[in-house]
């Protein structure tokens, strides 16, 4: 195998890298956002304008890699000849004239984007596009750089370059380049397919994916697609619900751990003795929207030196709160013996099992 042939892979491996960074190169800091941050600035200060130098950064840089091959190609080289008297004159010629006419293009359209605050880069015209006689981009960036800044805002990373964000007003899509938005008063997210990956044979686990479907009611804004995984899915969907969210009939959603054992669960209990009470009920304090369906009442036998212990605590929680509760507490590496583990109240930390769990019933006096 050539030294030539070994160098442009490994070349082309350190562009694939750089440019789509995997894991340990995030880890390390081996990316350009990284190591360009003092040029960037801080994303949360300033979120659009923070975008707008990084898409003209990666431009740059990505426009500079096909003369850092033929840079480093020429300066390892043991002939410094090559590139007059090789016997592939023409085509290092050719090569080599493309490589210095990319920066040149990139630079130039670096430029015309700078040209009158940016108003030409992508982003600012996707952001334009909202734009009314009350609020023009300038105000609605200003809008989008403070709604940014709340904490309350939704950021899922969906692959090394691009991440999904959703404020308080704002569904956004950022890529290297340029940022896709919708406003949610006139959004349209629609959940076309789902794809599950099997993660591993050896415990049968396995992960979904979405592909959602983002249109905008607003003429001239083009419709873009995210991909996000399965279980981030309701937390997208709970900060977007200003927003239409549909499920196409042919998607099925693969239930997580979690999600299965509060099946099993739910069928478990539903064999337990009912507990009957005539007290006005609040609201679950898991969820603060389902009416609280369980009470934590000793039944068991148990001889046990950690025996299930009264609970004193009134029903305060649904059956879904508790069991995800009751998951969360046990040793995600034995969950074939999750049912027959035991938990604590959340509130009195009284210790239980299942045979505890009793389903209410409300009674009239």
């Amino acid at each position: 195998m050539s030294t030539d042939f070994i160098f442009t892979i490994v070349y082309f491996l350190l562009c694939v890298c750089l440019v789509y960074p995997p894991t340990e190169f995030v880890s390390a800091g081996l990316t350009i956002p990284a190591l360009f941050s003092g040029y960037l600035g801080v994303e949360i200060e300033d979120f659009i304008q923070y975008h707008i130098r990084k898409s003209c950064l990666y431009l740059f840089i990505f426009s500079l890699l096909p003369l850092g091959y033929i840079v480093l190609y020429f300066l390892l080289e043991s002939s410094n000849d090559w590139l007059l008297f090789g016997s592939d004159y023409e085509f290092w010629r050719i090569l080599t004239t493309v490589s210095l006419m990319l920066p040149a293009l990139a630079f130039l359209q670096i430029y015309f984007w700078a040209k009158n605050d940016f108003v030409d880069h992508p982003t600012i015209k996707n952001i334009a596009k909202f734009s009314t006689a009350e609020n023009d981009w300038k105000a609605l960036k200003s809008d989008i750089d403070i709604e940014f800044r709340r904490i309350d805002k939704v950021s899922i990373q969906t692959s090394a370059i691009i991440k999904i964000v959703a404020t308080d007003n704002w569904l956004m899509k950022v890529t290297p380049l340029s940022i896709f938005l919708v406003n949610q008063g006139d959004a349209t997210l629609t959940v076309t397919e789902a794809q599950t990956y099997q993660m591993s044979h050896l415990n049968n686990s396995n992960t979904q994916y979405l592909n959602i479907e983002v249109k905008s009611g607003v003429n001239g804004v083009k419709p873009f697609t995210i991909r996000i995984n399965a279980s981030d899915f309701t937390y997208l969907k709970d900060r977007v619900s200003r927003a239409t969210v549909t499920i196409m009939p042919n998607v099925r959603f693969h239930k997580t751990i979690v999600e299965q054992f509060v099946d099993v669960f739910k069928e478990t209990i539903s064999e337990n003795p009912i507990y009957e009470t005539n007290q006005e009920l609040e609201n679950c304090i898991g969820c603060l929207q389902a009416e609280p369906t369980i009470k934590l009442q000793k039944l068991c036998q148990d001889i046990e030196e950690d025996r299930c212990t009264p609970c004193n605590c009134k029903p305060m929680w649904c059956t879904d709160c508790l069991g995800k509760w009751f998951a969360s507490r046990q040793d995600s590496q034995q969950r074939d013996r999750w049912l027959s583990s035991k938990c604590t109240c959340p509130m009195c930390r009284a210790r239980f099992c299942l045979l505890d769990v009793c389903l209410v019933r409300q009674v009239e006096d």
